[in-house]
């Protein structure tokens, strides 16, 4: 059997109200008749804090295995982290798997890989031994039993044998009245023999926990201030099922008690448990924890994040191509900010810089397109061997290059990683520069400016440039030999600026937009000679593009032109 374990002492100051204080909810009372425990009394419990952390500081992240984790979870999960790191304490990681038709390993084994992935090591829990364990609800139950055990005999809980039937039309009469669904506490005030003549007919029960008639709980929130709850508005709650299976509040206030926890950061939906976790702690002896409620994340039309607006899970945004430090630093800033306009934080960074104090307890909105600029920052600012083979090796295994590395992928690589904000990107970005839609820019009316001013003059000069192999011999000097040539066949054509290059690029690479003329150019040039891209990239060398190039048909493709204007100003 589990040994029953005491906390360590926190500093945190509760104030009990003597005069107000029903005698069944101090510790060292011991009922001699079950009648007082409804005498008509109220009382008050305010728990506050003047720090922020204490001596030894332990928080923990636990997750339900029936499911993914939730960018919420996450966010979660990190505002612990950071909070023990940054105060040298402990984050400790528990699995809440009482839920045993929805819990899987699967899903458990899912959330570990996801909390690793982001970096947040645990120092306690699954698959690193403490002092607290175990770390997996299923495996305390008879911790929970021996506590359950602990209030009875203590009468802080008592036997309720009502069915569901009955419980059910409590709630109608409830409604009906207009009044709290509250249990009515039927079995509150039963006798030994009516609980006796009950066990002998093996009638299934609960344990239910004495609630207060009237008084109020008042908690100082590290985030939210105060907040407080008046106990009318709670009846006498189940903390064991008839099953043997414990109530999540009383798993939760046992685990937090006896795993020492001296700060619950958790989402505001978990804020309305805090008034029966607090009557528990005070039952059971235990000091409360400082509490710390984190805002829900919100998406842009301000409702509550779900699946239905998209990509919601972690293990999603790590499949669609995110980099764990900037999922890391977009969700540290989901309610949380340094005091500064800076948004860029590595981890390292986030733990100096994290206090409690400056989380923000409004809802904070999920922007999907600043994640992923954010990605992009991040992407950006890897070193240049790491960019190189994280991409070179999407590259190669979406089947566009053969090989993953080489002087081919880190040109592209430098030349197109502005471009590139997800690592999926890439496959777009070399795809287009690889390809050559000439026809279909010169028929576009953005292409007019740059048709009219002779680009078939200009296309005649540069053909005769290529076959000369004064181009080809130019390319074979680099990007030095690349301007060399440029410069002279600009003045040859008395031409200079963007009436040079505009022409240059779009007879080159077939688009009026793209990266740097000359890299490009210089990269298309190897990549033909390198063999490196896949058959089925569909890449157009530079000796097809000028086989393509010889046969435009310049004069009607400028006498179409007058037709494709007259519909696209109808269109307009």
């Amino acid at each position: 059997m589990a040994a029953l374990v005491a906390m360590p002492r926190m500093r945190m100051k509760i104030t009990v109200f003597p005069d107000a204080f029903p005698p069944f909810l101090c510790r060292s009372y011991r009922p001699k008749k079950v009648s007082v425990f409804h005498r008509r009394r109220s009382f008050s419990v305010s728990a506050s804090s003047t720090k922020e952390t204490q001596d030894q500081v332990r928080v923990r992240f636990a997750p339900s295995p029936t499911g993914n984790l939730h960018v919420g979870g996450a966010r979660t999960a990190l505002f612990n982290y950071l909070f023990a790191r940054s105060n040298g304490g402990k984050f400790v990681l528990r699995i809440e798997d009482t839920d045993l038709e929805r819990s899987t390993k699967e899903s458990e084994e899912a959330v570990l890989n996801d909390l690793s992935w982001l970096g947040l090591d645990w120092d306690e829990g699954p698959g690193v031994d403490g002092d607290y364990g175990p770390y997996r609800q299923s495996e305390r139950n008879s911790l929970y039993k021996q506590y359950a055990e602990k209030l009875l005999e203590s009468g802080y809980v008592y036997r309720c044998f009502c069915s569901s039937e009955e419980l059910e039309k409590m709630k109608e009469i409830a409604k009906l009245k207009q009044l709290p669904p509250v249990y009515t506490g039927k079995w509150a005030n039963a006798t030994d023999k009516e609980v006796q003549e009950e066990l002998q007919r093996g009638t299934p029960y609960t344990y239910r926990f004495r609630v207060p008639k009237e008084g109020s709980l008042k908690i100082n929130d590290l985030i939210r201030g105060e907040v407080s709850w008046n106990l009318d508005t709670l009846g006498d709650f189940v903390i064991m099922r008839s099953n043997g299976q414990p109530v999540y509040n009383f798993c939760v206030t046992v685990d937090d008690a006896t795993m020492a926890i001296s700060h619950v950061i958790r989402a505001e939906e978990h804020l309305p448990n805090t008034l029966r976790q607090a009557l528990i702690y005070k039952a059971l002896g235990f000091p409360m924890p400082h509490f710390a409620h984190v805002s829900l994340i919100l998406a842009p039309d301000r409702s509550k994040l779900s699946k239905r607006h998209g990509a919601t899970s972690v293990g999603q945004y790590r499949e669609m191509g995110y980099l764990p430090q900037a999922m890391v630093n977009y969700l540290a800033l989901l309610g949380w900010g340094d005091g500064t306009e800076n948004e860029f934080f590595t981890l390292d960074h986030l733990v100096e810089k994290f206090s409690i104090g400056r989380v923000n307890k409004s809802g904070a909105i999920f922007d999907s397109t600043k994640l992923r600029w954010m990605n992009g920052q991040h992407l950006r600012a890897l070193p240049s061997e790491e960019l190189t083979k994280l991409i070179g090796e999407q590259w190669r295994s979406t089947g566009i290059l053969t090989e993953s590395e080489g002087s081919f992928v880190e040109d592209a690589v430098q030349l197109l990683k502005d471009g590139i904000d997800l690592t999926p990107d890439s496959d777009k970005a070399l795809s287009n520069l690889l390809s050559y839609p000439l026809h279909e820019t010169l028929s576009s009316l953005e292409a007019k400016p740059v048709l009219e001013d002779k680009l078939s003059e200009f296309a005649a000069s540069f053909i005769a440039a290529y076959d000369s192999g004064e181009l080809l011999a130019a390319l074979e000097e680099g990007h030095a030999g690349w301007q060399k040539w440029v410069k002279s066949f600009g003045k040859s054509l008395k031409r200079k600026g963007k009436s040079l290059f505009m022409p240059l690029r779009v007879l080159l690479t077939g688009k009026l937009h793209g990266p740097d003329i000359g890299a490009s150019v210089l990269l298309l040039h190897n990549g033909g000679k390198s063999g490196i891209i896949a058959p089925q990239a569909e890449f157009v060398t530079l000796d097809e593009r000028f086989r393509v190039l010889r046969k435009v048909d310049w004069e009607a493709l400028i006498k179409n032109r007058s037709p494709l204007e007259t519909a696209a100003t109808v269109s307009t």
